[in-house]
């Protein structure tokens, strides 16, 4: 059976109260804390930067999942690694020498990801599998929060959740697929029997106001997958 985590995305927190929103939705169950950095120009929309990262790392040991909406990317990559993030993951289309990227962020002692937009091609995977630790789909359109879930992107887990199972029993090595944008507890065993281990949920989650209401949705999110995986059992 494999593993769920939730990870919030912290673009849906109250900004005002950062570190008490991070601290409320870990102990109400999420698992990791998805960071989504943009920089208005890979993305129209500008968010947050590494100061911000290390600001939160103190008031948690969990999971902080660096999601890089910029370009180019490999300027960035140190400060995010001082900064305390676990996992970075960086848009394909975004570096002009994908293996260059990941290595940096390998050697900086961070999990590496690659990021498909809807419309990217899954060929990249070709040829990076080795290097890379997280596969994150985009089920929207990068740039805002809110948006909603884009249906064929289910196709796309299909196919890459028997890539990364091919790989595992090749090598037995195990790769995350994480899929990001418009996951709520209707739609999230869908996304689960697609494939998916890994759910990024902003507005879901953080729209449900209070710490409670947070233990809520993720507790429903949570068991929907589980209820999803056993069924397809």
């Amino acid at each position: 059976m494999r593993t769920c985590r939730i990870a919030p995305s912290i673009l849906s927190a109250d900004f005002a109260r950062l570190g008490e929103e991070v601290r409320d939705v870990l102990e109400a169950g999420a698992d990791w804390i998805h960071f989504d950095v943009m920089d208005n120009h890979y993305v129209p929309n500008l968010t947050v930067g590494p100061l911000v990262c290390a600001a939160i790392r103190p008031h948690t040991k969990a999971v902080i999942d660096v999601h890089l909406m910029i370009e180019p990317v490999d300027s960035l990559i140190p400060a995010f690694i001082k900064a305390g993030a676990d996992i970075i993951t960086f848009h394909c289309e975004a570096s002009r020498h994908i293996d260059r990227t990941l290595q940096m962020i390998r050697d900086g002692g961070c999990k590496a990801g690659l990021v498909f937009n809807p419309a990217t091609p899954l060929s990249y995977l070709d040829y990076e599998l080795d290097r890379i630790d997280v596969v994150l789909l985009m089920s929207v359109n990068p740039g805002f929060g809110g948006q909603s879930f884009i249906e064929p992107v289910l196709e796309k887990c299909l196919a890459v959740r028997e890539r990364l199972d091919r790989y595992q029993a090749e090598t037995g090595r195990a790769i995350l697929l994480e899929v990001d944008g418009g996951v709520k507890p209707s739609n999230i065993a869908r996304i689960a029997r697609a494939g998916a281990d890994t759910f990024v949920a902003g507005s879901a989650v953080f729209g449900a106001k209070t710490k409670a209401g947070y233990a809520e949705v993720i507790g429903s999110m949570k068991a929907a997958v589980a209820a999803a995986w056993s069924q397809k059992a």
